[in-house]
C-alpha cells in the first residue's frame, strides 16, 4: 500500500497563529506528523493552510523545506497578492489556493472566479474549497466553469451530497478526508463519488484533525480498502492526488 496524503496541517508556533471562532489549535510540527504517520506508507502529500494561519506563508515554506520535494503546499492568499509572490511560492512547492468558506481566514468567496483563474493562468494552481456542500448551488455555475477545483472533507453534509455529485460529474475533485468531522454516511459518499468519477477521490489524513469530533485513525484507510478493490484503492489513496498535484 502507498499513500499520497492529500490533506494535512502543520501548526508551528514560531509563526503567526490567530484564534479562529474562539479556537486556537495545538502545536503540530513536522516531526509530530512524521512520528504519527511512520507506519502508513506515505510517499508524499499536501500541507494545507488552516483558518488559524491566515495569510502567513513562513510556516508553510519552512515545512515544505523540511518535508522535501515529494510534498507540496496549499495556501491562503489575499487577492491583492502580487504575481511575483505567487511565482515565488510556486517555486517553493506551493501548488494550490484555498478558500476556507467554513471557517474563514482566507480570501472571500466573492473573489473565487477572478482569483482561481488568475493563479491557474499564472502558475497552473488549482483551487480548493472548505465548504458545506449544501451551499454549493449558490456557486455551482461558477465552479463548473473554473479550470480545476477540489472540495474538502467529502463536502461535509449528507444534505449537500447531491450537489457535490453534480459537480463531480463536471470534473470537480473531492478530498476523502475528515471522516470524523462530517455529517454524512461516509461509505455511501465514497462509493457514490467514485461511481460518478473514478479520478475524483483523493485521500488525506486531515492530521492533526483540529476540531474534528473524531481524529484520524488507521481504520479510515482500512475502510477504503474494504469498500474498493486493490486498483481503485490505489487510485484513491495515491494516484488521483499525486496526479492532481504533480501531474504524473
Amino acid at each position: 500500500m502507498r499513500i499520497f496524503d492529500a490533506h494535512f496541517h502543520i501548526i508551528d508556533f514560531d509563526f503567526p497563529i490567530q484564534e479562529n471562532q474562539g479556537y486556537t489549535p495545538p502545536s503540530y510540527v513536522v516531526n509530530d506528523y512524521r512520528r504519527e504517520t511512520a507506519d502508513l506508507g506515505i510517499l508524499g502529500g499536501a500541507i494545507v493552510s488552516g483558518s488559524f494561519q491566515g495569510f502567513d506563508q513562513g510556516y508553510l515554506l519552512k515545512a515544505l523545506g523540511e518535508m522535501g520535494t515529494a510534498f507540496c503546499g496549499v495556501t491562503q492568499l489575499p487577492y491583492t497578492v502580487t504575481d511575483d509572490e505567487i511565482v515565488r511560492l510556486d517555486q517553493h512547492g506551493v501548488k494550490a489556493l484555498r478558500f476556507n468558506v467554513k471557517r474563514g481566514g482566507s480570501e472571500d468567496i466573492s473573489k473565487l472566479d477572478y482569483f482561481a483563474r488568475r493563479v491557474h493562468e499564472l502558475v497552473g494552481w488549482h483551487s480548493e474549497l472548505y465548504i458545506d456542500s449544501k451551499y454549493l448551488p449558490d456557486m455551482s455555475s461558477t465552479l463548473e466553469k473554473l479550470p480545476s477545483v477540489s472540495i474538502d472533507h467529502l463536502g461535509l453534509s449528507e444534505e449537500g451530497l447531491p450537489h457535490l455529485l453534480h459537480l463531480v460529474d463536471k470534473g470537480v475533485r473531492v478530498k476523502a478526508t475528515g471522516f470524523g468531522r462530517v455529517d454524512l454516511n461516509v461509505e455511501h459518499a465514497l462509493t457514490s463519488i467514485y461511481q460518478a468519477n473514478p479520478d475524483a477521490l483523493m485521500f488525506g489524513t486531515d492530521l492533526p484533525s483540529t476540531r474534528a469530533k473524531r481524529p484520524f485513525e488507521y481504520g479510515d484507510v482500512e475502510l477504503i480498502q474494504q469498500l474498493f478493490d486493490e486498483k481503485a484503492s490505489d487510485q484513491i489513496l495515491y494516484k488521483n492526488a499525486h496526479h492532481w498535484y504533480f501531474g504524473q
